[in-house]
């Protein structure tokens, strides 16, 4: 991937012998001290997929776009590695990511999947984050959907392995209300960046994910939270969606009307908008909690 002169991408190496892949992008002006965005996206989506949100947002932030464990450039660990994928081990790549990037507090955008992972992070290190934002995120993934994952395979990690990463993208595809796309050329880009990512990191990451419950989590968030939630997603309901608004009590609902679950992309512009206000008012209530 080539990057902007404003742009840089790492790879950071974590105690356990993991690395991950970071991208940071700042477009600030350089006399000020920005806060700080992190991006994490859903399943089988890196760092890559956020190239179009970054003109918005760097301008007035540092944007840090990471790779999940597993996923683009970051590490797959392997059946020789003996590697814990648990909760604690994935929020402490995160914690030590911030630590190596010496940031103290983020605004954290979690993408599907990633959302779920955002507010077990927010319950557990509130003190880390200024604000929460999770786009068709569900609470967790019901039986329902990961026999859908898998498709027809015995399990959601077994049909990653067998169909690897871009044979299983494909067959996502096929699915209505999951990939938001209108162009055939984006669907062959989207593919072509999937399959960036190994059958065998996605099918690790599918096991973690096959018994992760959020719900635990949301009435433990402190931390001013935006909801995006996709009015047509084949992976979350609004009735769910609209659940975690009332779990949480420093939260705000705001229905995106997509095509499907991935609104990030397809519905970008109206996605951006309300980033760009709530954290605008979470700008404000802090600057009056200071004064």
């Amino acid at each position: 991937m080539n990057l902007p002169a404003n742009s840089t991408s790492r790879l950071l190496k974590h105690p356990n012998g993991q690395t991950t892949h970071v991208v940071v992008d700042d477009y600030t002006d350089p006399w000020t001290e920005p806060e700080t965005i992190l991006i994490q996206g859903g399943f089988a989506r890196h760092s890559g997929f956020w190239y179009h949100w970054i003109p918005s947002l760097a301008r007035h932030y540092r944007v840090v776009r990471r790779d999940t464990r597993g996923h683009g450039k970051s590490s797959a660990p392997g059946p020789e590695d003996d590697y814990a994928y648990t909760l604690d081990t994935i929020l402490e790549e995160i914690v030590d990511t911030l630590q190596q990037l010496n940031l103290c507090k983020v605004h954290f955008i979690g993408e599907s999947t990633s959302g779920m992972l955002g507010e077990a992070f927010a319950a557990r290190f509130a003190s880390r984050l200024h604000s929460l934002t999770i786009i068709s995120s569900p609470t967790h993934l019901p039986a329902a959907a990961l026999e859908l994952f898998s498709f027809g395979y015995p399990t959601w990690p077994e049909a990653c392995r067998q169909l690897g990463s871009r044979g299983w993208g494909e067959r996502l595809a096929r699915v209505p209300g999951t990939l938001s796309a209108s162009d055939p050329e984006y669907e062959v880009w989207w593919l072509d960046q999937i399959a960036i990512s190994s059958g065998e990191g996605l099918a690790g990451y599918a096991e973690f994910l096959s018994s992760f419950d959020g719900r635990p989590f949301l009435a433990q968030i402190s931390v001013p939270m935006l909801i995006l939630a996709p009015a047509r997603s084949a992976a979350t309901s609004l009735e769910e969606q609209l659940e975690i608004a009332r779990q949480v009590k420093d939260s705000k609902l705001v229905v995106i009307h997509g095509r499907g679950h991935e609104i990030y992309g397809d519905k970008a512009g109206d996605c951006l908008a309300a980033v760009s206000e709530f954290l605008l008012e979470v700008e404000l209530r802090s600057s009056l909690d200071v004064n």
